[in-house]
């Protein structure tokens, strides 16, 4: 059997350890970025760095945290409810706006509100064929029209591709013919990234 050379060794282990990490860092620092620009908003005069003579890295992600929490107060109330209909009213005379708007917030809402088990049960179904198998993520459970037409008891499942797990196929699915996995949504993410390179540790229960 043929040995690695320590060298390609050492450089293998290398990137497995400092990709992630670099690539998580600059993520997290441009999403810190981001979220201190939104201090230009601010009167020059009133601004953390005008104030106390320096820079201080981080104050947006305060910021940000600070306008969620008014908003999410203001939209409670009674004219702020008010304020959003007649807004949304404003948006839905806009072709393009409408559509977005209109989708982000219902896949918002869903997620955040009404279906709080969404993409944190993971499901083993065939795929795309009998005889082969894909890991999907339970998004919710099918009604109206669909659980109507197939007469089935039918539940949403997003299966993810790979090594892109951003996009992906929306597929419904009878519960009966899906396998709920003991495997976590961090695990089968780490799977689906890898291209199945690596495979999450399971032990059987007793």
């Amino acid at each position: 059997m043929k040995k690695h050379s320590p060298i390609k060794r050492w450089l293998f282990t290398g990137i497995i350890l400092l990709v992630p990490i670099v690539v998580t860092i600059y993520l997290f620092l441009g999403i810190v970025t981001a979220m201190d620009g939104l201090i230009g908003l601010i009167p020059k005069a009133w601004q953390p760095d005008y104030l106390i003579g320096f820079h201080v890295p981080g104050l947006g992600v305060l910021l940000t945290l600070i306008i969620v929490l008014i908003t999410g107060m203001l939209g409670t109330s009674f004219i702020g409810r008010w304020l959003v209909r007649k807004g949304e009213n404003i948006v839905e005379r806009i072709p393009l706006v409408r559509s977005v708007y209109g989708a982000l917030k219902n896949v918002l809402e869903t997620v955040l509100r009404d279906n709080q088990d969404a993409f944190r049960h993971v499901v083993l179904i065939e795929y795309p064929r009998r005889g082969s198998y894909a890991l999907g993520f339970i998004s919710g459970t099918g009604e109206g029209e669909v659980q109507n037409k197939t007469g089935e008891n039918v539940i949403s499942v997003f299966v993810p591709t790979a090594p892109n797990p951003t996009s992906g196929f929306l597929l419904y699915v009878p519960e009966k013919e899906t396998t709920t996995l003991d495997m976590s949504v961090e695990d089968a993410m780490k799977c689906i990234i890898s291209a199945g390179v690596i495979t999450p540790k399971w032990k059987p229960k007793d």
